[in-house]
């Protein structure tokens, strides 16, 4: 058999294979997405953000339902079948790149409206509202205190209305008695910026889901090229699709 006929099989065959663990995998990448920018809605005001995780939930939807169409193609050597899914790779190639441009979109619009809207919600910290809820979760989960570091609670209705103290969120110890939340006990607060520490995690969220993007959008190339081999040397050559044992 010719190298390049069984080679382009084979990666044909394979493609058609791990398009269900690729969609598994998609799936996961999209939904973490979500969940952690759920966690920190409060604070991401421009919520076209979520636009590349959408996009990757849809493809893994597709990957789940069109591996097996591409299975069943090469298995049964259909030339339809294999122009379809040519067809369906080339969509979510698109679909991928598309998802990727989106990412390197908002991957710089994140540093720039995070600080403004946590401002927001920080002034509008009062120990009961949902705004203090969220402000609360995040210092606990990223170990931080204020949007810059911890003195940036002194511009706040909550520290001057409060003994300029700041959350007992800030404290390391939260279980601690000697936190107050007084500035003059920085050894008790973690002095760090909230803002700093969630640009960080968003960014390598973003980060993580465009390499996984990336690694899925080279194997759809891929196997592009397997199809086009195919039907280049079956049309010059062959008078049909040889088997893979062939």
């Amino acid at each position: 058999m010719d190298c390049g006929i069984f080679t382009s099989k084979t990666v044909l065959l394979f493609l058609s294979l791990v398009f269900w663990a690729a969609g598994a995998a998609l799936a996961y990448v999209g939904a973490y997405m979500l969940r952690s920018y759920d966690s920190f809605d409060h604070f991401i005001q421009d919520k076209y953000t979520l636009i590349p995780a959408a996009i990757i939930i849809g493809v893994s939807v597709v990957m789940f339902i069109f591996g097996l169409v591409g299975c069943c193609a090469t298995l049964r050597e259909s030339k339809v079948g294999l122009s379809f899914f040519f067809l369906i790779i080339m969509l979510i190639f698109a679909a991928e790149v598309a998802a990727l441009v989106f990412s390197f979109i908002y991957r710089g619009k994140i540093s720039g409206d995070l600080e403004r809207s946590m401002n927001d919600v920080f002034m509008k910290y009062d120990g009961q509202n949902a705004e203090t809820r969220a402000v609360d979760y995040l210092q606990t989960e990223m170990q931080c205190c204020g949007v810059r570091n911890y003195t940036s609670w002194s511009n706040t209705t909550w520290f001057t209305s409060h003994n300029n103290t700041v959350p007992l969120s800030c404290c390391k110890n939260h279980t601690s008695t000697q936190c107050t939340g007084r500035l003059d006990q920085p050894d008790l607060l973690n002095v760090e910026g909230c803002e700093a520490k969630l640009n960080t995690f968003l960014q390598g969220v973003l980060g993580y889901a465009m390499l996984v993007i990336l690694g899925f959008a080279v194997i759809k190339f891929f196997g592009m090229l397997s199809v086009c081999v195919i039907t280049c040397k079956t049309g010059g050559r062959r008078s049909g699709y040889q088997p893979l044992y062939a």
